[in-house]
């Protein structure tokens, strides 16, 4: 039986992956979609590693940070398929119970909080490939990037830590099982 902590300590991995990759999507659809604030190259001008500048104010500069958009969501889709293989793994019983769990969207806040943090201190300012927006306060919306992640992951260690506790493999109340499939 697998309860109390132990529950919520195995919707971690699922429900972090599952964050990032949600992370990932809000970022990707609204920062870069949506507001058109930042794409993948945006900032190569001024970058930390000498990646060949793409101006996303010309055609063949979108173009190029389109297709490095693309390819960014294809790994933020690949996190969030993975993260829902992982969580179908472990759940034998009562899925939606589950995902009503404070423990699986606390962990999935962390995830984001994490994807916030990684992302921003690797592209935004080791690399400096592209920063949250651009232009004379890029610092300010950099760290408040940083900022909201580390809420994120603090906020979301609180929400799972107060889940109640969770059987995975526990049948819902008043389902019998089937006594074909307990022998």
């Amino acid at each position: 039986m697998v309860t109390d902590t132990a529950g919520r300590r195995e919707l971690a991995l699922p429900g972090i992956v599952l964050g990032v990759g949600m992370g990932g999507f809000v970022d990707g659809i609204v920062l870069h979609q949506v507001l058109q604030w930042h794409h993948m190259l945006s900032s190569t001008d001024t970058d930390n590693i000498g990646v060949r500048y793409y101006s996303p104010h010309t055609v063949s500069g979108l173009e190029m940070n389109t297709l490095w958009d693309g390819l960014f969501h294809v790994v933020t889709w690949i996190a969030v398929l993975a993260g829902l293989g992982l969580l179908y793994s472990r759940v034998t019983h009562s899925r939606g119970r589950v995902w009503r769990s404070r423990a699986l969207w606390g962990w999935g806040l962390v995830g984001w909080g994490l994807f916030n943090l990684v992302e921003g201190v690797a592209d935004h300012h080791l690399l400096g490939i592209h920063h949250v927006r651009g232009g004379p306060y890029q610092t300010w919306w950099d760290i408040g990037f940083l900022v909201l992640g580390a809420l994120l992951v603090a906020g979301g260690l609180a929400l799972q830590r107060g889940a109640p506790p969770l059987d995975l493999c526990a049948d819902p109340p008043g389902l019998e099982r089937d006594s074909v499939l307990e022998a």
